[in-house]
């Protein structure tokens, strides 16, 4: 007996727990609540161990697939000729192209190819193919001889190429002999490895940063409203309990009684969804990342805790906020010294996000003091919106009041005069938007500035520098492949050469074509050459900015394809050969770079002028895509929890506004009263933040641009916040009408 009175005990404030929690007010919104906030932290923290999967599968492969060079010890192995070269498609990311051909018999192949493609023949990954189906990419290294496998790729929606060249291959430098690949052929050499995520990828903690901050952090907090959306009763039966003698444990077990099912019910349903997660590869929307399933399954067990880990987070939150004294007191009517200092303090906020907003400016733009000011007002903006916040709703509240007296609108005389005289609820839901919001700009424009030299390329280049294509041979080629590639060029394309000058303070720039071509950079077609001292030709100037520098002036020379064949094969590097489209478009780029593997020994590398800048700042401009999704989804959580704290709020109150449904002749005071209390506050937060967002963002971004928040992605965010508003004010009037029914006179 004595060891089987405190289980039936233990047994019976677990089952008392359970009940009551069944039968409180409002008892399936709180249910729904806790579930669903599990879920969500579940996932999340499931989250963390998908990105350490990822991080160390992609790391795995990529050393996998790293080739060991040849040395003398090695000479007598088979051996397998390589070469690693890049292209990428418009406006993307640069990927490896590698040359590959068998240098002995039973050559070795690189992972993922599991035969070897004939001459003028490559094998492409699928995330290639599909990216690049529009340049037709397919066909531009030659005839399509497979596709890579999953083992051979860093991940499954990678972009990667292996072309065998029609020429054969040989063993002189840069090209290298290798006699295998991975740590199980000898030793990888780093410098011979294909693809770039090494130096592009941002390390795994920053990541795991990312997920903590954006997403758990903002699931934690919803979890924590979840959990005090009852706190009410349970503080109630918990004051019984202690009167009757009850200890912390018995507490404890009544407050895990009504909170086991739902938290357990969540934690349940995020397995599915990670495990799901497991058997097939899960394409990231928005991003364009693709985690493989192969990496999940191999940290599974890791994956599988997230589950657990959320549920005993979520049951010990309960303990926890019911061992903490409720004050019982939160509701009442503000205090008039209080909300003295409140209105002294709301004063502030204006000036506040003066300074935040135009301080910086002030301050100059390369110095520390710009920095310190735009923390120093963004910290008072967050100090001080909530007492702004407070005193608003008050004074909206009285005039809400006011409004629904005279045209007698019941709903809205009950909302004004709570907002009035209990002002603190509704202040923590708009507040809470308005700050979350200002957190989510931040992030966003704070990791802009690693994409702000992209958006700068992008805008520097416009559509001028798209209308002509540079052509670079890729390693040395003759001048009758050359004559051969210029001959076979598309209809309508026309070559130029430019040498810059051999002494840029006494030598002018040179320009040599055809007369069509000169003609249509609207420069003169001499017989003799000429001088030009103004260039009017937009696509002209870029190519000089880009690449030739200095000059006393352009010199214009006429003169046939074969001569700019021939300057176009010197490895001297004076000269830039272009291409142009005479009638004054954009040249056909894709089908110059098929061309080039067709006739080009490896090819040549064909971009606009500046491009290749472009192309290396693409990376920091993709990853902060990842910032703008865990951030949107973060603002997500937060809304949720506020709007979850204002309808129980509302919930709490419910009953009270029972016998109106007798003074109204129905349930539309239930409507009106949510829209007002809940609806209203969140979309007005949803839109205010959202402009004070955009505005406290202006002096993150560099000199000579304003914001890195796309309006698209605020307008988003924004959308988020007005669904939830909407749902949780129709939610909170049909859980409030169902109350009523209950209620009797």
């Amino acid at each position: 007996m004595r060891t089987t009175a405190p289980r039936g005990l233990a047994h019976h404030l677990l089952h008392t727990g359970h009940e009551a929690g069944r039968r409180a007010e409002a008892a399936r919104t709180r249910f729904a609540a806790l579930a669903v906030a599990t879920l969500v932290l579940a996932v999340c923290l499931g989250a963390l161990a998908f990105v350490h999967a990822a991080y160390t599968g992609k790391e795995s492969r990529r050393e996998a697939r790293t080739p060991v060079r040849q040395t003398q010890e090695t000479a007598a192995k088979h051996s397998t000729l390589w070469l690693v070269g890049s292209d990428a498609l418009k406006g993307q990311r640069r990927f490896s192209v590698v040359d590959i051909s068998p240098a002995t018999a039973n050559a070795p192949l690189p992972p993922g190819v599991d035969h070897w493609p004939g001459p003028g023949e490559a094998v492409l990954s699928p995330g290639l193919l599909k990216a690049g189906a529009h340049e037709g990419i397919a066909t531009r290294y030659g005839k399509l001889a497979g596709v890579i496998g999953d083992d051979g790729l860093e991940d499954p929606g990678e972009w990667l190429a292996y072309v065998r060249p029609a020429t054969p291959m040989k063993a002189e430098r840069p090209i290298e002999p290798v006699i295998g690949f991975g740590p199980t052929a000898g030793q990888p050499s780093d410098g011979l490895e294909p693809g770039s995520a090494r130096t592009d990828d941002k390390p795994e903690w920053m990541f795991q940063a990312l997920i903590s901050g954006l997403l758990i952090i903002p699931s934690l907090v919803l979890l924590f409203v979840a959990v005090r959306a009852g706190t009410e009763n349970r503080e109630r039966r918990g004051g019984l309990l202690d009167a009757l003698g009850g200890r912390r444990r018995d507490r404890a077990l009544l407050a895990l009684g009504e909170t086991a099912r739902p938290a357990l019910l969540g934690a349940l349903a995020s397995v599915p969804l990670i495990a799901s997660s497991m058997l097939l590869d899960v394409r990231i929307p928005y991003v364009d990342y693709t985690v493989a399933s192969a990496d999940l399954r191999r940290h599974g067990l890791v994956a599988l805790l997230a589950p657990l880990a959320a549920l005993l987070l979520a049951l010990g939150s309960v303990v926890l906020v019911d061992q903490i004294p409720g004050r019982m007191q939160a509701n009442r009517p503000h205090r008039t010294g209080r909300a003295h200092w409140q209105r002294r303090i709301a004063l502030l906020c204006p000036v506040a996000i003066l300074v935040a907003a135009r301080g910086p400016e002030l301050a100059g733009a390369n110095t520390t003091y710009h920095v310190w000011t735009v923390w120093t007002g963004l910290a008072a903006v967050v100090l001080t919106t909530p007492a702004a916040v407070a005193a608003v709703v008050a004074e909206l509240g009285r005039l809400l009041e006011r409004k629904g007296r005279e045209r007698g609108w019941a709903g809205a005389l009950v909302a004004g005069r709570r907002l009035s005289h209990y002002p603190a609820a509704t202040t923590r839901l708009v507040a809470g938007v308005i700050v979350a919001l200002i957190v989510f700009g931040q992030a966003v424009a704070w990791q802009g500035l690693f994409g702000a030299y992209n958006s700068q390329l992008e805008k520097a280049l416009g559509s001028a520098a798209t209308n002509i294509a540079e052509i670079g041979p890729k390693g040395p080629v003759t001048a009758g492949a050359m004559d051969s590639y210029l001959r076979r060029l598309p209809a309508g394309s026309a070559p130029v050469v430019l040498t810059g000058p051999e002494d840029p303070t006494r030598n002018p720039m040179v320009v040599r074509g055809d007369c069509p071509a000169l003609r249509s950079l609207a420069l003169p077609c001499p017989r003799t050459g000429a001088r030009v001292d103004r260039i009017t030709d937009h696509r002209l100037q870029e190519l000089i900015r880009w690449n030739a520098a200095g000059g006393t002036f352009l010199e214009v020379l006429r003169t046939d394809r074969t001569d700019i064949a021939r300057r176009s094969a010197l490895d001297d590097g004076s000269s830039t050969l272009a291409i142009l489209d005479v009638a004054g478009g954009g040249p056909p780029v894709p089908a110059l770079k098929e061309l080039s593997y067709r006739v080009l020994p490896r090819g040549a590398q064909v971009r606009f002028p500046g491009e290749e800048w472009l192309s290396n700042a693409a990376p920091d401009r993709d990853q902060g895509r990842w910032v703008r999704l865990c951030g949107v989804a973060g603002v997500g959580f937060l809304v949720l929890a506020v709007g979850l704290s204002g309808m129980a709020e509302f919930l709490r109150h419910g009953r009270a506004l029972a016998p109106l449904t007798v003074l109204t002749g129905g349930y539309r005071v239930f409507r009106s009263s949510a829209a007002w209390a809940i609806s209203a506050p969140l979309a007005v937060a949803g839109l205010l933040g959202a402009v004070i967002t955009s505005w406290l963002a202006r002096p993150i971004a560099m000199p000579g641009s304003t914001t890195y928040i796309p309006m698209g992605l605020m307008a988003s965010a924004t959308a988020v916040v007005l669904a939830i508003s909407a749902l949780f004010g129709l939610w909170a009037a049909h859980i409030a009408r169902e109350q009523a029914r209950d209620w009797h006179v």
